[in-house]
Order: structure tokens, then sequence, then C-alpha cells
């Protein structure tokens, strides 16, 4: 109590961010839960159903299960390797000039704040011959008729991930420069009296432990955006993709919660994705603390 009332002015210029944070994140996330144990349509009072949401999502929803096994394929395939791409070139970009560093740094970000940007990938996928990738296989002899990229559920899944791994190089790549310009300079040169000899020891024993709240950052835009994944699958595969080939987590739970208004069902489908994402940080903290070791 002491130590709240000696810094009681810091509370106080948190108190509005706090404020906002638990009406509009902490207490939905709560309500949210406790709906899903109920059946609600938006017309009749809730009834309570116990666990009847969670068995009938595991055990009778065959479309969760598609979606369940798609969204880890997004998780395990762009997650990491976005979040290793964006470390890597931002490491890249930090040793160049400050004009070409801005520059680079710009283009690099670009597709994260453009909005829809990834429509143009509509016009790259396009299934007639006037699209990028028809127009060039068949200019060179590899097709003699057209694919549809995006009606063929062979395709539909990987293009996705092509364009969503795109999308990722932003926020995180953002944080790893402000995070590389932050880093003491005499360290570097502590670490070279003892003993460091090369660029990659460097890395591991000084650049990466001084930027951890970086990389922590960087982990759970990573982790929220690849767990995520909704408008890139809908603009591209449509709603619902061919054979659920794009349907993801997120697109289920627009499915039950925004069209067919089953919003019981599709609290406990957003309950799941919570403790996903929570379990999955989790993990990410402890890997993260042993950079360095």
């Amino acid at each position: 109590m002491t130590d709240i009332k000696k810094n009681k002015h810091y509370y106080i210029l948190m108190s509005p961010y706090m404020l906002i944070f638990f009406t509009f994140t902490v207490i939905p996330v709560l309500f949210s839960l406790g709906l899903s144990f109920f059946y609600f349509n938006m017309l009749e009072f809730p009834r309570f159903v116990g666990w009847q949401n969670y068995s009938r999502l595991f055990l009778n929803d065959d479309v969760f299960m598609i979606a369940l096994k798609n969204t880890f394929m997004f998780a395990v395939v762009t997650g990491p390797i976005s979040y290793i791409a964006c470390f890597i070139f931002a490491w890249i970009i930090n040793e160049l000039s400050p004009k070409v560093r801005a520059v680079m740094t710009l283009i690099f970000y670009a597709p994260s704040i453009s909005g829809n940007v990834f429509f143009i990938w509509l016009i790259v996928f396009s299934g007639d011959r006037y699209g990028y990738l028809n127009g060039f296989l068949i200019k060179f002899g590899f097709l003699l008729e057209p694919i549809q990229w995006l009606t063929n559920e062979k395709y539909i899944l990987t293009i996705v991930i092509v364009v969503q791994l795109w999308l990722s190089l932003g926020t995180s790549f953002l944080a790893f420069i402000a995070g590389l310009q932050t880093i003491d300079q005499t360290l570097i040169e502590a670490g070279a009296v003892d003993g460091i000899k090369n660029r990659w020891q460097e890395l591991w024993f000084i650049t990466l432990p001084s930027m951890r709240p970086q990389l922590m950052f960087g982990a759970v835009m990573q982790i929220t955006g690849s767990l995520a994944v909704a408008d890139i699958a809908i603009a591209l595969a449509g709603f619902p993709s061919v054979n659920y080939s794009a349907h993801t987590i997120v697109t289920h739970l627009m499915d039950y919660g925004t069209i067919r208004f089953e919003m019981g069902y599709a609290s406990a489908i957003a309950t799941v994705l919570f403790g996903i994402m929570i379990g999955t940080n989790m993990v990410t903290q402890k890997l993260l603390r042993k950079v360095g070791e």
C-alpha cells in the first residue's frame, strides 16, 4: 500500500488506459468465456447447456477440425518463418547508412500499412490467361491451359500462406529495427574484450539478450497474426472456400457469430482460439528466456 501511495501519480496517469482496456478487452473476454456454456441465438434468453458447445465443437463439427488443421498449418509455417525473416532483414538493414536504411524500412513496412494491398494477388493468381502467373507459365510453355488457382483446393492454402508471409513482414520488422537501434555499443566493446570473436557470438550473447522486449513484442504479433488469419483467406479463396480448404478458426467463428448468430457456440470457438494463443505465447516466452544462455 505504501508503494501505491508513493507512486499514485503513475496509477492516475495509467487509469484512462486501464479503464478502456478492462471495458473493451477484459470484460468482453470474460463475458465470452461465460457465454460459451450457454445456447444463445440473440432472440431467446440464454439457456445453460454446460459443456455441450465444446463437445459439439470437437466431436461433431468436422468443419472445425479442418479449420483447426489449417490454422495450425498457418501458424507453423508463417509464424516462425516470418519471425526469423523479419529479424534477419532488420539485422541486415540496420547495418546500412541512415538514408538507405530509412528507404528500405519503408519498403518492407509498406505492405502492412497499405490496407487491402493484398488484392493485387488476385491479379497475379487470376484464373484466366490475363493472370500474371498463368500468362507467364503459358508464354514460356509450362502450361497449355490456365489454372484456376483460387478455386482449386490443391493450391488455395499454399497461396494464402504465401500472401500472409508477404504481409507479415511489417510490425515485427519495425520493432526489431527499433530494438537494434537502441543497443548500447559499449556492451559490444566490452564483449570484444571478454572474448567474443565474431558477429554470430555478438548476436547471441549481446544483441538478442539486449532486445528481449522487442523480440517478445514481435513474437506476440506474429503469433496473433498467424492464428487469426481470416480477411486474406476470405478475399482470395471466398467464404467459404472450396471444400473449406482455406477455412480457419476465425472464419469458422465469423460463420457462427455473424451469419448463423449462434453466439454461445461462437463464444466456445473464440475461447478455444484464445486458449491456443495463450499457450503458444507461454511457450514462446520460455524459449526467449533461453536466448544468450
